[in-house]
């Protein structure tokens, strides 16, 4: 389990009141996703807009934890299309 989230059985939501930014809990849920095989190389990432929503989040954030994601090179963006792992 990632530092600063809340299993909910099968589903991992984002703990506002925590010590952990929200960006580096959204960062760290999709690096898990992606370690475990749940992502697989060349499968969209969510939109940010749709991570947002779905954490409860701002957009900002969103984008912040997928910048974080694109620097580790786990993921890649493509212009007009989305964000995919690498």
């Amino acid at each position: 389990m990632c530092v600063g989230t809340i299993m909910h059985g099968d589903h991992v939501s984002i703990d506002h009141d925590g010590e952990t930014p929200l960006w580096r809990q959204l960062a760290d849920l999709i690096r898990g996703q992606i370690e475990s095989g749940k992502l697989p190389r060349g499968r969209r990432v969510p939109s940010e807009n749709t991570l947002a929503q779905e954490y409860g989040v701002a957009r900002g954030t969103a984008k912040k934890a997928l910048d974080s994601l694109v620097e580790a090179g786990l993921v890649r963006r493509v212009q007009g299309r989305g964000t995919f792992v690498a």
